[in-house]
């Protein structure tokens, strides 16, 4: 059975990016449990790169970032919801990734071989009509989805430009990439 991830990673409840992912889920087989989850709603420290200090091991994590480890592996699939901001992903998502360099270096965690073969998604609202602006953000996760050997699912990417837009359109004037970006 698969279980899907969703993180949020808007500045904006509700807002565009949120309301596609919601429409996608609503497409999944109704077996497949979903977790969600607003990265706002779980700050984490800033990664600090500890990778050539000492023996370059990291702590166990805690709190919020404990939460995230866990949820992440856990699912298998996992769907970073991020409008482009600055042609990139949102910070919030940025930094879980992060994240994961420490969880890769985190004693008994295994996180690179618990991640393989898993699936990793986008969903994505951009206010730039052209195609290349939201290229670096579909090619960063692309990239993560190769370097921990996982799938890469695509990305759901819709053009709006106000808040609501995408409630009003329905989250369906929109279009799957992996071949287009």
């Amino acid at each position: 059975m698969r279980h899907f991830l969703f993180l949020l990673a808007s500045a904006r409840h509700g807002g565009n990016t949120e309301a596609m992912a919601r429409f996608a889920a609503e497409q999944l087989p109704e077996d497949a449990t979903q977790q969600w989850l607003r990265l706002s709603d779980l700050p984490l420290d800033p990664f600090q790169d500890i990778r050539h200090s000492g023996d370059g091991v990291y702590p166990a994590p805690e709190g919020n970032a404990k939460l995230l480890l866990e949820a992440t592996v856990e699912a298998t699939d996992i769907v970073i919801a991020s409008p482009v901001y600055w042609y990139s992903i949102a910070a919030p998502a940025k930094l879980y990734l992060d994240h994961w360099s420490a969880w890769l270096r985190v004693p008994g965690v295994d996180f690179r071989d618990r991640m393989q073969g898993k699936t990793l998604w986008s969903v994505t609202a951009l206010s730039n009509e052209s195609p290349e602006a939201v290229a670096p953000l579909v090619n960063s996760l692309k990239l993560t989805a190769d370097y921990m050997d996982m799938r890469w699912g695509g990305s759901l990417i819709n053009y709006y430009n106000r808040p609501g837009e995408a409630i009003s359109d329905g989250a369906t004037n929109t279009f799957f990439s992996g071949v287009r970006v």
